[in-house]
């Protein structure tokens, strides 16, 4: 579900674009978003998929199944479509049109934005809260302190 419907119920021509890309990084790697679980950050696939990306490490979401039978310049080029697809905000994403041009086309691809849904970071097994709190689960922590002894 495209960032902006899920926040506000806002309808874009985009809103096909962003799940389009989120199924093709689903076909990839063979893994659904919403299940996807790695050890070392608690974001989804698409979060995922971003970083490696960032790291120059794309072909490290392809589906071990897949082996040899692939294209693997053309299944990079998807994971960088996919993610140009799955962009944050509406405007930056592709047409639908624009994006089988791509798909089809071998020539240079812009650099794709943060994409929406783009969760965190784990640090020592742990997710960082906003004020330095740690949970291993993402659940709120309360402090609480035993009030009426102290007087």
């Amino acid at each position: 579900m495209a960032p902006e419907y899920a926040k506000d119920c806002t309808f874009s021509i985009k809103l096909d674009t962003y799940s389009f890309g989120v199924l093709i990084l689903e076909i990839v790697c063979g893994e659904k978003n919403r299940r996807f679980v790695h050890k070392e950050h608690c974001n989804n696939l698409i979060g995922h998929a971003w970083g490696l990306q960032n790291e120059g490490n794309s072909s490290q979401l392809v589906d071990k199944c897949l082996g040899e039978s692939i294209d693997v310049l053309q299944v990079l080029r998807s994971i960088h479509v996919s993610l140009l697809c799955a962009q944050n905000h509406p405007v930056d994403r592709p047409t639908m049109t624009s994006v089988m041009m791509m798909l089809e086309s071998e020539g240079p691809l812009p650099s794709p934005k943060e994409p929406g849904f783009y969760v965190g970071k784990f640090t020592d097994g742990f997710y960082e809260g906003l004020n330095g709190e740690k949970s291993i689960n993402e659940l709120s922590i309360t402090m609480l302190s035993d009030t009426q002894n102290e007087s």
